[in-house]
């Protein structure tokens, strides 16, 4: 193919990649009352071995006071074809919504119902699971939003992203760029320019937006845009909605030994030095806390990180409210890409069946395979909770 001819297939992919997207935002579709929209992040710009961990303010989102159901993502190249994470490791992404004023640059985060008192404020967020998780909602359950009446005045409601991306194209250790190994990105100190402790051999402090993962001699350095493309599908607010609130657990909550919710977000599984003998390679770790309210689980779903054999969370007196296991790739094929995990089994309880009382001492457990270490990983366990009347 000629410079010429591949500059004109190029130009057309970018111009229908951009129609659709005009298309979908100018009309949602409707099935059964449910609209839906197809969304593009801003560009990320990429190139071999490089981090982009950026924040991006006032994404395109629904209007209006409406009932969440779902928020499916993936990441695609200018083309609109879906990248591979062999290419492109999605380490994480979140949405979350706050208030800005108006007229001006004052804002307030507006996070769900808990229960870190720092971060973890999204109402949305996954990793490299994302395309073969499910997020669909119920019914007659919702995630409210855009209700007029919870808005302060003189601001307006508004939502963000942060997306993670490693670039692990040409590295010369893919999984490590994705552990965020300190070693292969070169780094002493941290985002804000802190050394980093001596013990610190990986995580998110040695992978910020900027940093260099290590490729082999030889990689060319080609550029390439990516976008996030996500779908929201919802319903207008009505009197028939059951609404729920999101809660996302922490396994490194120390609220158990503190009283205070403080979230390491981080921790590392060392390698097993006894897992031949024992025939067993599980690393546990485990954190309780109190319930802040009542209600009925009527959705979960675990995050973890590669190495992750799945995550349970169990009520006061032992009852498992809910468990999730990681789907692992097989394959080349995107969406079935070997050694990561493509996907999180979810929970849907029998509406009623799965009750947590206000105060109970919930714990979660999550569980990573120490064959091998593993830096930087995490443990969550998001639910939605219709609260008891």
């Amino acid at each position: 193919m000629s410079p010429v001819t591949h500059g004109v297939v190029f130009l057309l992919a970018m111009v229908s990649l951009t129609i659709c997207v005009q298309n979908s935002e100018a009309h949602a579709k409707v099935e059964n009352r449910v609209k839906s929209r197809v969304y593009l992040s801003p560009k990320i710009t990429q190139f071999p071995g490089s981090v982009s961990n950026k924040t991006y303010y006032d994404i395109e989102f629904p209007k209006g006071h409406i009932a969440v159901k779902s928020f499916n993502a993936e990441l695609v190249d200018e083309a609109g074809d879906p990248v591979s994470l062999q290419e492109t490791y999605v380490h994480h992404w979140v949405a979350v919504r706050y208030y800005q004023k108006k007229g001006g640059k004052d804002l307030v985060i507006s996070g769900n119902s808990g229960l870190c008192d720092h971060g973890r404020s999204q109402f949305f967020g996954m990793g490299s699971e994302t395309r073969k998780t499910s997020t669909y909602v119920p019914d007659p359950y919702g995630i409210e939003a855009g209700n007029p009446l919870k808005v302060p005045a003189g601001y307006e409601e508004k939502w963000y992203f942060n997306i993670h991306a490693i670039d692990t194209r040409g590295a010369v250790d893919a999984m490590g760029c994705n552990e965020c190994r300190c070693n292969l990105y070169n780094v002493t100190v941290d985002k804000d320019g802190q050394p980093l402790k001596p013990d610190y051999v990986g995580g998110l402090h040695c992978c910020y937006d900027g940093t260099q993962c290590k490729v082999k001699n030889g990689v060319r350095n080609v550029k390439r845009n990516v976008y996030f493309r996500y779908t929201v599908k919802w319903v207008d607010w009505s009197d028939s909605i059951v609404p729920v609130k999101v809660f996302i657990f922490d396994v490194t909550d120390t609220w158990q030994h503190t009283g205070i919710h403080d979230c390491l977000f981080e921790y590392d599984v060392k390698k097993s030095t006894i897992g031949t003998a024992a025939n067993s390679y599980t690393s546990t770790r485990r954190s309780s806390v109190s319930f802040p309210t009542a209600g009925d689980v009527v959705y979960g779903f675990a995050q973890q990180y590669i190495g992750g054999t799945g995550a349970s969370l169990y009520g006061q007196d032992g009852r498992v409210l809910c468990s999730s296991k990681p789907i692992y790739g097989k394959g080349k094929d995107v969406g079935d890409e070997a050694g990561y995990i493509v996907g999180m089994s979810t929970c849907y309880p029998k509406p009623g069946t799965v009750k947590i009382a206000k105060g109970e001492s919930v714990t979660l457990e999550s569980y990573y395979s120490s064959k091998s270490m593993h830096t930087g990983v995490l443990g969550l366990f998001y639910i939605l909770v219709a609260e008891s009347s």
